[in-house]
């Protein structure tokens, strides 16, 4: 079968976070390429990059590589303060908000054991924490095992769980974890924006091509016309032992 692609004009491709760790952090400016390219995308450079917030924050940001820009020291995020990204390249301009959320404590980490039909054993992270009640709360989390970090977009809404004790197993879909592995997690506590655009990312990679609709780009928090994210949120890292 001989499918007709269509070439698209490229589109700005804009990827950002400021965290309640102290910075320096950074903006990622690229344009995407035709299916049929190869996976390098241009970095996009001399643009105006600028982060501000609600408390008379303004950072002007240095391009520190290409496409790579770079907040100034002396500053890091705090939960409750909204930030705005703004970003002018070509002649257009681009902007997004994030509401840095309050932090929750993540208490511990334990692991389990799922073979999920399979012969093999996964083993899980399981995350344990104490969510807010009466707060809509969103949280991602990112795992590196042994120095590698996991490619695998783990988002998750406090909607059925409001107020309660959580102890949500990661899923994993292959074996990636060993007892006596290093593993560092890192939980974020996001707002709603960025959970919906995480939770479409995660629908589309993880979507069976012969019987989902056609996929689509995750709704962005930017507005102009550009794809990716920006992101204001908290951040907590543990470094455990895996172990049963």
């Amino acid at each position: 079968i001989n499918v007709n692609l269509n070439n698209a004009s490229p589109q700005i491709v804009i990827k950002g976070e400021v965290t309640n760790d102290q910075g320096p952090y950074t903006v990622t400016i690229n344009t995407t390429v035709n299916f049929s390219a190869e996976n390098n995308f241009p970095p996009v450079s001399n643009a105006l990059v600028i982060i501000s917030n609600n408390a008379g924050l303004i950072d002007s940001l240095t391009e520190t590589s290409p496409g790579t820009y770079t907040t100034h020291a002396g500053w890091q995020g705090y939960p409750g303060n909204i930030y705005t990204l703004n970003v002018i390249s070509s002649g257009k301009t681009f902007t997004a908000f994030s509401t840095m959320p309050q932090p929750v404590p993540l208490d511990s980490i334990g692991f389990q054991q799922d073979s999920r039909g399979r012969n093999d054993n996964v083993i899980e992270a399981v995350p344990y924490y104490q969510d807010p009640q009466g707060i809509a709360n969103y949280y991602q989390f990112t795992e590196t095992v042994n120095d590698t970090a996991l490619n695998k977009v783990i988002v998750f809404s406090d909607r059925l769980s409001d107020g309660k004790y959580i102890s949500q197993p990661l899923f994993d879909d292959s074996s990636h974890m060993k007892v006596g592995d290093t593993l560092s997690l890192n939980m974020y506590s996001i707002d709603q924006n960025v959970f919906q655009y995480f939770s479409e990312l995660r629908q589309l990679l993880n979507a069976n091509p012969f019987n989902e609709a056609t996929p689509a780009n995750p709704d962005t928090n930017i507005t102009g016309g550009a794809l990716g994210y920006f992101s204001a949120h908290t951040i907590q890292t543990k470094q455990v032992i895996v172990h049963l």
